[in-house]
């Protein structure tokens, strides 16, 4: 074997090492304490994906006990969130997860363009104030894990 094969080895093999670390960083709770997940939802034809999405990952960890979910909301997508336009079964799955302690944040910038208040949203909301990509940079600068199906 030549020189470059043996180099072009031992870097594939590097790779794949870093590569299947980082995919166990990204299952595995940090020591000491649960898995930090952000869910990032703009596109209102995905509201109903991401919800189930949240469904699914709190019912494959066992529940909300055992993960810490945020949902950050800005753009179309926002448009579902408010109670007069709200689906009962997105009514329900929100309320279920505000109850949960799961973080559910809508972007101060979308609900002034969309003349909304945290009163014209379902219950459980909280205002990102500086924006929804302000507070998903915030997340993730905290160890958040950041998902956008």
């Amino acid at each position: 074997m030549d020189r470059r094969n043996m180099l072009w080895s031992a870097v594939t093999a590097f790779g794949a090492v870093f590569a299947a670390s980082r995919a166990n960083a990204a299952t595995e709770a940090p020591a000491g304490g649960r898995l930090k997940v952000v869910y990032h939802l703009s596109d209102l034809d995905k509201v109903n994906f991401v919800i189930g999405n949240i469904q699914n990952h709190l019912d494959g960890v066992g529940g909300p006990e055992n993960v810490t979910i945020a949902l950050v909301v800005h753009g179309q997508a926002l448009k579902a969130f408010h109670s007069v336009a709200a689906s009962p079964d997105l009514s329900r799955h929100v309320g279920q997860f505000a109850r949960a302690g799961l973080e559910l944040a809508a972007c101060g910038n979308t609900m002034k363009s969309q003349n909304v208040t945290l009163k014209d949203l379902l219950p459980g909301f909280i205002s990102a104030d500086r924006g929804g990509v302000v507070r998903l940079a915030e997340l993730q600068s905290q160890g958040y894990l950041y998902l956008r199906p």
